[in-house]
C-alpha cells in the first residue's frame, strides 16, 4: 500500500442507489470517496450473500475470495477486487478486522438460512453486518475513536434491527426470520416455517420486542450525537433520524399480516440534509 489507488467512478455510481446518498455526497472530497469505497464493498459481498440463484459452496468461495482480496491488500499485495478499498485503508487507517466482520456477517446467511436466532446471535450477527460498517464509517468521518466507537455500536444495531422489521415478508420469501426466538416464544409464537412466522397473529407483540430493543439503540445513538463529537456528521445525523422515524411509522401501524413495506422518501432525505446544513 505504497500508494493511493484512485478512487473510480464505479462505487460513487453504486453508492448513488443509497437510501443516504445524499448524507455521504455531502462529505469533503476524500471522506465521500471512502464511504463510497466501503458502501460498494458491502454491496459487493450482501449481493453474493443473498443470491439465491447460486449454491452455497459457490457463495462461500466468492466471499472467501474477497477475504483473500482484503488481506493482501493489507499485506501490501495484489489486491485484487479489494483495490478499490486501498485509497480509504490508507488514509483513514481502516481497520482488517472490520472487514473480516462484514465478510463473517455474510457468511452467517450463506451456511445456513438464519432462522429466530438467539438473542445473543442475532446481536452477533448485528455487529458484523451492521455495526462493523460503522466502525468501518467512523473513521471516514474522522470521528475521535471512544465515541465513534460506540456510535457506531449503537447506531448499527438500531439501523439493522430496524431492517429487520421492515423486511419481515421480504426475508421469510428467502427462507430466512431474524426475529429473535425469545420474543416469538413471549408472543406465544412456536416457529415453524418462515412462512408461517410471518403469518403468524402473534407477530405484532413478538416485533414490538424488537422494536423497544432498537429503541434503546436509537436513544443512545442520539444521546451521543447530541454531544456533538468531533467529525462530519450529517451522515450518521441523517441515518439516525430517517430510520427513528422509519421504525415510528412502523410502530403506529403495527406488524399485524398482511403488511405494506414502508418506503423512504428520498425528497424527504433530501430536505433533511438540507435542514442539517443549515443548523448543525
Amino acid at each position: 500500500m505504497n500508494a493511493l489507488a484512485p478512487i473510480d467512478a464505479v462505487p460513487a455510481a453504486q453508492a448513488a442507489r443509497s437510501s443516504f446518498y445524499a448524507g455521504m455526497r455531502v462529505l469533503p472530497k476524500a471522506r465521500r470517496e471512502a464511504m463510497y469505497a466501503i458502501y460498494a464493498f458491502c454491496r459487493a459481498v450482501d449481493d453474493i450473500a443473498d443470491d439465491q440463484g447460486r449454491d452455497r459452496a459457490v457463495r462461500t468461495a466468492e466471499l472467501q475470495a474477497w477475504r483473500r482480496d482484503i488481506d493482501a491488500l493489507y499485506a501490501g499485495g495484489p489486491p485484487g477486487r479489494a483495490a478499490l478499498l486501498t485509497g480509504a485503508v490508507v488514509r483513514f487507517q481502516l481497520d482488517r478486522a472490520d472487514f473480516h466482520a462484514i465478510i463473517d456477517g455474510m457468511m452467517m446467511d450463506v451456511d445456513a438460512d438464519i432462522r429466530w436466532p438467539d438473542a445473543a446471535t442475532l446481536d452477533l450477527y448485528c455487529d458484523r453486518v451492521a455495526s462493523a460498517v460503522g466502525r468501518l464509517s467512523v473513521r471516514a468521518f474522522g470521528m475521535d475513536a471512544e465515541p465513534g466507537q460506540m456510535l457506531a455500536h449503537h447506531l448499527g444495531r438500531a439501523l439493522q434491527l430496524t431492517n429487520i422489521l421492515r423486511d419481515i415478508d421480504e426475508d421469510a420469501a428467502i427462507g430466512r426470520v431474524y426475529l429473535p426466538r425469545e420474543a416469538l416464544a413471549a408472543a406465544g409464537i412456536i416457529p415453524t416455517t418462515p412462512a408461517q412466522v410471518a403469518a403468524a397473529p402473534g407477530i405484532d407483540p413478538a416485533a414490538r420486542l424488537v422494536a423497544t430493543e432498537a429503541r434503546r439503540h436509537f436513544a443512545a445513538a442520539h444521546a451521543i450525537l447530541t454531544t456533538k463529537p468531533r467529525g462530519h456528521l450529517i451522515a450518521p445525523r441523517l441515518m439516525d433520524i430517517a430510520y427513528a422515524r422509519l421504525l415510528r411509522r412502523m410502530e403506529e401501524t403495527g406488524w399485524a399480516p398482511p403488511r405494506r413495506r414502508p418506503r423512504t422518501n428520498k425528497l424527504w432525505l433530501i430536505a433533511t440534509v438540507l435542514r442539517l446544513l443549515v443548523f448543525r
